[in-house]
């Protein structure tokens, strides 16, 4: 079945800021290089062009990186391309949730690949890259020790802290055997506990782990995956680093975009005075002084960007003219306009990642017996009762036959005299009236009974499509359309999904 595209605003589920930036507000024109439109990346492409990186140690570190993956073709040829003045990259990242955590995971990088290609088609003589970057130096566990598959929550318990991405696979064998029992013995499971085996097993770390994951999903589109925990990396970052912990260089541009954005929308982002943490001793933690510029010049290794300085990083770094990210991204990306324009570095496109609801043909066609359109499953679960019962109304109101009737012994009554047999009339017509009030209430009973099984779908469709609430990308985990689809799901989702439509996906799969 093909998909299904409705305007990101009629699901009330995205900020104002997105959707004024889908709708390329001039309100939010200061807070971005330009909206993501296909024409306009000509312009980035120039801007990044007159920014220089170190593309032979980004090409280095990368092939490095990624030695004991088994890369496709595709992937070392795009390794490769980076050396060029005319290859660009376009972004996106995430933290390393276990099995990949929610969808949205998966949409990233989608939307990342289809950007990737459009872009080729637009400007055959440049060359574009899509880059997953790990997030490995977030320190949250609670944020990626889990998926929720089936209702259920399985999760990984471990006593480890610090950056996640340097913590060990330990004990995600205990999670694996409960997985097995859940996913069953069919084919494509096989295929995932094989695949779920080989990253959390056979690597030693999460950050390889999840490295391994990606590229076995991925690697054959040519997906290359960075890990910014890197010294020779953060060596070429030095100057940020040390202007934001020894000089709090960065708090007054942020803030002075904060303070213009806050009068229409939410900041997202808190700025400190100083926006790096120190890594040691298997700890991620706030600094609050003692550090020299001879420390940061010698290990700047330790140091580690929290939120608002990652992009300053990844642009520092990458040939990037595009970041694919969700509402919250986008947001916190705004509020560093100012701070490149400060570090004279190029400010990407920002592109609003995919969001997909996946149905099963059978919902679907609950959806439309229903007698709703797909908008309407937006809507809140008491809402689309009410609807409900109000386009059935008309079936069971007996109004304009009990009007009929009144009206038809009236006009009979209008036209006799003899007193006696106006009163039998008058009595016939309480007997109709009567029976037709009786048979009203049958029919209401007979539909209240009809509704409480319709109102249980309702219920039901809302409760598988929206998990916990919340849209089903913000909860649910590949697995299971995995599980119905196998490969073929990555490329349904290639197939069905424009990073540029600029709408909410509807999905109907077999």
């Amino acid at each position: 079945m093909k998909s299904f595209e409705i305007p990101y605003s009629s699901t009330n589920q995205f900020s104002k800021l997105v959707i004024d930036y889908l709708n390329e507000g001039l309100e939010l024109k200061p807070f971005i290089s330009h909206f993501p439109r296909l024409e306009k990346f000509e312009k980035q492409i120039v801007e990044k062009q007159s920014h220089k990186i170190n593309r032979k140690i980004l090409v280095e570190i990368l092939r490095k990186q990624n030695s004991n993956l088994s890369l496709s073709e595709q992937s070392r040829r795009n390794i490769k391309r980076l050396l060029s003045e005319n290859t660009f990259s376009i972004t996106t990242g995430h933290q390393l949730c276990l099995f990949t955590g929610p969808l949205y995971f998966i949409y990233k990088i989608i939307s990342s690949l289809n950007l990737s290609k459009k872009l080729k088609e637009k400007y055959p003589k440049k060359d574009f890259i899509p880059i997953f970057w790990m997030a490995t130096e977030d320190h949250d566990f609670q944020e990626v020790n889990h998926i929720n598959l089936f209702g259920e929550k399985i999760e990984w318990d471990s006593k480890q802290s610090g950056p996640v991405g340097q913590m060990k696979t330990e004990g995600i064998r205990k999670v694996l055997e409960e997985l097995k029992v859940t996913l069953g013995k069919s084919e494509n499971a096989q295929q995932l506990i094989q695949l779920f085996e080989n990253a959390y097993l056979k690597q030693s770390s999460l950050a390889d782990a999840t490295r391994y994951l990606v590229n076995e999903l991925f690697g054959k589109y040519g997906i290359l995956i960075i890990d910014g925990d890197d010294k020779r990396l953060k060596e070429q970052f030095l100057q940020v680093i040390k202007k934001d912990i020894l000089q709090n260089g960065f708090v007054k541009s942020i803030q002075k975009c904060n303070n213009e954005l806050v009068k229409n929308y939410k900041v997202q982002a808190h700025v400190r005075d100083v926006n790096f943490f120190k890594l040691s001793n298997e700890k991620r933690e706030l600094i609050k002084g003692g550090v020299t510029a001879n420390e940061i010049e010698k290990e700047p290794e330790k140091f580690s960007p929290n939120v608002l300085m990652r992009p300053l990083y990844q642009e520092s770094i990458l040939p990037n003219i595009a970041y694919v990210g969700g509402g919250s991204e986008v947001g916190y990306w705004m509020q560093l306009k100012i701070a490149f324009k400060q570090e004279k570095i190029p400010f990407p496109i920002l592109i609003l990642r995919n969001s997909a609801m996946l149905i099963s043909t059978k919902q679907f066609q609950r959806v439309i017996d229903l007698g709703f359109v797909l908008e309407d499953l937006f809507l809140e679960e008491t809402k689309l009762h009410k609807q409900y019962i109000q386009m059935q109304t008309s079936s069971i109101s007996l109004e304009k036959e009990l009007e009929t009737t009144n009206r038809v012994f009236d006009t009979i009554l209008e036209r006799i005299v003899d007193k006696n047999l106006q009163s039998t009339i008058k009595a016939e017509k309480q007997k109709q009236l009567k029976s037709l009030q009786k048979l009203e209430k049958k029919l209401l009973k007979s539909e209240k009974r009809q509704h409480k099984i319709a109102l249980e779908k309702i219920s039901k469709l809302k409760k598988n499509l929206f998990p916990n609430n919340s849209l089903q990308e913000r909860f649910d985990n590949f697995i299971p359309f995995y599980l119905k689809h196998g490969e073929n799901f990555i490329e349904i989702l290639l197939s069905e999904l424009n990073p540029l439509a600029a709408n909410f996906v509807i999905l109907p799969l077999q």
